[in-house]
């Protein structure tokens, strides 16, 4: 069953295309990799699911409803909520507040929202940094709480962009793990990410953009051995 549906879609920035007649759908359950090289228009692409940019052609529909040219924050109360590549917390808050802040999307009351972001920073192993002002926390926890945030929306569907972007290797396979715990919860997922081991080894599809327009879709098999990608993006290294 798809839940977003992306049908055509083009975003012009003057006569430049940014992303050219794009077209594919995200299963619900499923973990959707987004990847190509840096310029091909996956962060657009995002910005236009998620209603930071309104599409100059075509649709985008989420859970059968046209959301094309809604506002975020309208997209968001619909279920689909999405993280950042430059992370920004609210610095002068603690990780606590942060999480609380968006909890209120569909929180009744202050009760409530603490109950929904106590139970997001234990599920993203952030709890007992809760006290902690944002802007102190280390870059790899700085991404959790980029999740976190957008978690605490109880979202139905992910958008993550570049969450494992300049992390360790042992935080590298945490945040592998908490995207497998949400995938486990029911959340569908898409996800932008230049790691390969990481994308390949959690998505249950992966759609290659290049130049804005989608070169190939398949499994995670099939684009290691679309040799289309792998010229336009892998390269041989990523074939073995």
């Amino acid at each position: 069953m798809s839940l977003l549906e992306v049908h055509g879609v083009s975003r012009f920035f003057g006569g430049l295309a940014a992303v050219d007649d794009v077209s594919f759908e995200v299963n619900k359950g499923q973990i959707v990799g987004l990847i190509g090289p840096n310029g091909a228009g996956k962060t657009t692409l995002f910005n236009v699911v998620n209603g930071f940019y309104p599409p100059s052609r075509g649709e985008i529909r989420f859970r059968g409803e046209n959301i094309s040219g809604l506002k975020p924050h309208q997209v968001c109360k619909r279920g689909m909520a999405r993280t950042f590549q430059v992370v920004k917390p609210l610095q002068r808050m603690s990780v606590h507040d942060n999480v609380i802040a968006s909890a209120f999307l569909r929180a009744k009351d202050r009760r409530q929202a603490e109950e929904i972001a106590t139970d997001t920073l234990k599920f993203t192993g952030l709890f007992d940094d809760r006290d902690m002002i944002s802007k102190g926390l280390p870059l790899g926890k700085r991404k959790r709480l980029e999740i976190a945030r957008a978690l605490a929306t109880q979202p139905e569907m992910l958008l993550l962009d570049e969450s494992f972007a300049g992390l360790n290797s042992s935080e590298l396979d945490e945040s592998i793990g908490i995207i497998r715990k949400i995938k486990e919860r029911g959340i569908t997922i898409m996800i932008i990410e230049h790691h390969m081991k990481v994308i390949m080894s959690i998505s249950d599809r992966i759609v290659v953009l290049n130049y804005g327009e989608k070169i190939a879709e398949g499994t995670p098999q099939e684009i290691r051995n679309n040799a289309g990608v792998v010229e336009a993006y892998l390269g041989e290294a990523q074939i073995a």
